[in-house]
């Protein structure tokens, strides 16, 4: 029988509940168990498809479609389990799906209510989480911060399921910030005492209270909080900031987390091995050499908007003993009279997804200009249509060549809407999504990188390169080197003669692991930090 976990957050959004969901994961793992993580989100859109990257960051996509909160990315980073559907729900998600059963009859002419319906519709989906992933242990997050009134029937529902499950096979995690007071010089636990309060107000007493702090505190905090929040004195876990996240489960371990929860759960494991996880700490930690990307898109501003490019990177400086230090360029201010000022001395160029015509410009002339000074460069998603549209235009002389996304009177649309796309009206969820196969051409470098003729990869576009100048492109020396199974869509290029310089449709960085690199990102760091070479060395 599945075991659940429910982790809330109290008194200030921005703790780390994810972190603290992703962590726990992971050290349960290491113990032996099956793990799997959902992420409840209060907000009403149906899924984050249609936010903008300004309001909540990046859209992480799962291997079966899904539209998810960037936390998704955090649990699969940490735990290395592909998630799925049944891992994301919001609220808009409930009432479309209650709404939708009342108009279809489903309810037989009840009344429709928030208890027992809409809550009723949020334990259907942690039960088929866990029914799904025939995980012992299913971990959900739930957003928001506990008084909010979004969140209120997700707590009635967690509620109930501890009731239906029992209280043994339930345990509830609340996150709490115990913030320190420069005038007094100490920390206060009061805080999380009124945040315990409000959440027993709603029928849940939790079982453990992660105490998030920049410094450590004093055992009288401890106490305090123990006392007053009826939580047992070694339920009461000090997380502390770090300088690195990956670090986090080696704190929480020491912390004494896994111990109290599998305890509290009934849970008979063994010690974990963490000798890897820390390993890589190390590896981390002893970084000596330096090298600087260039990000350049048009959601610079807010850097969650690119969260697993960024991890991606890391992930790869980890590897190759490098730190990455990110260049941030706004591709709305990248002119021709400014390109060199800025992008000077860059190592390295990523030129990410998007939507919307806003600085394609600028991504364009910073393609040129890796392009032509040799700068290896990774194009992913929009970034690979990108390369496409400055080769057709530059080196192919195809004058006015763009995508027909932000110029539908171009006399060359050299990137093109899909044809199963001609037809679609609804923007959410209907965008080409989730994991699909990809053929390496041999002989390549994107078959070197990834070592293997297959692939699976998650996309998230809608408009495709325009087969009709495939034999134009390749004429002037652009390779595809990757396409679907059936040789119709293309799905990666590269330009032999380059350092490095590749662009592929679909986004590598949603399988990038913090101790299994992704080999793209691998590949352009090793071309980074080998500028002499003609290609990177593997």
């Amino acid at each position: 029988m599945t075991k659940f976990i429910f982790i809330t957050g109290g008194v200030v959004s921005g703790l780390g509940k994810g972190i603290t969901a992703a962590s726990l994961g992971r050290l349960l793992k290491q113990r032996g168990l099956e793990v799997a993580a959902q992420k409840l989100d209060p907000y009403m859109n149906v899924d984050p498809g249609t936010m903008s990257p300004f309001q909540h960051g990046e859209v992480f996509v799962t291997d079966d479609g899904a539209e998810t909160d960037l936390d998704l990315g955090h649990y699969e980073r940490f735990i290395d389990e592909d998630l799925t559907r049944f891992s994301n729900l919001t609220s808009g998600k409930v009432y479309w799906n209650v709404l939708n059963r009342e108009r279809s009859g489903g309810y037989l002419g009840n009344t429709v209510q928030v208890i027992p319906h809409i809550t009723g519709e949020i334990k259907d989906f942690i039960y088929r989480g866990a029914e799904t992933s025939g995980a012992d242990v299913l971990i959900t997050e739930i957003g928001g911060t506990t008084g909010d009134i979004e969140s209120q029937p997700f707590l009635e529902a967690i509620r109930q399921v501890s009731l239906e499950k029992g209280r043994g096979n339930c345990l509830f995690i609340h996150v709490t910030l115990v913030p320190y007071l420069k005038g007094s010089n100490e920390h206060k636990s009061k805080p999380t005492q009124h945040s315990v309060k409000e959440l027993q107000s709603m029928g849940i007493s939790p079982d453990i209270i992660i105490a998030r702090a920049d410094e450590p505190f004093d055992e009288s905090i401890k106490d305090k909080i123990s006392l007053f929040c009826n939580v047992k004195r070694d339920c009461v876990i000090e997380n502390l900031t770090l300088p690195c996240l990956y670090e986090a489960p080696l704190m929480l371990h020491r912390s004494g987390l896994d111990r109290v929860v599998c305890r509290e759960l009934g849970l008979e494991t063994p010690e974990p091995d963490l000798r890897e996880w820390e390993s890589m700490v190390e590896k981390i930690k002893s970084r000596q050499k330096k090298v600087v990307i260039a990000i350049v898109g048009k959601y610079v501003r807010l850097h969650d908007a690119y969260l697993s490019i960024i991890e991606s990177l890391n992930h790869a400086g980890y590897d190759t003993g490098a730190k990455v230090e990110i260049r941030w360029v706004e591709s709305e201010d990248v002119k021709d009279e400014n390109v060199h000022e800025l992008l000077n001395g860059i190592d390295g160029m990523i030129i990410p997804g998007g939507f919307g015509d806003r600085g394609i410009e600028g991504k364009i002339i910073a393609c040129r200009y890796a392009r032509e000074n040799n700068i290896p460069l990774l194009g992913i998603c929009l970034g690979m249509q990108i390369a496409v549209i400055e080769y057709a235009r530059h080196v192919c002389g195809l004058a006015g060549a763009h995508s027909s996304e932000f110029d539908a009177n171009s006399p060359h649309p050299v990137i093109d809407l899909m044809e199963e796309q001609k037809g679609v009206t609804q923007k959410g969820g209907t965008m080409r999504l989730g994991a699909y196969p990809c053929v390496t051409r041999e002989g390549t470098l994107l078959r070197r990188l990834y070592g293997q003729e297959r692939i699976s990869e998650r996309h998230r576009h809608r408009y495709e390169f325009n087969n009709a100048y495939r034999d134009i492109l390749t004429g002037k020396g652009m390779v595809i080197c990757g396409t679907s199974p059936d040789n119709k869509l293309v799905e990666a290029v590269e330009l032999p003669t380059h350092r490095f310089f590749i662009g592929v449709q679909y986004h590598p960085e949603f399988k990038s692991r913090p101790n299994k690199p992704h080999p793209l990102f691998l590949g352009l760091l090793k071309a980074a930090l080998d500028p002499g070479g003609r290609s990177p060395r593997f």
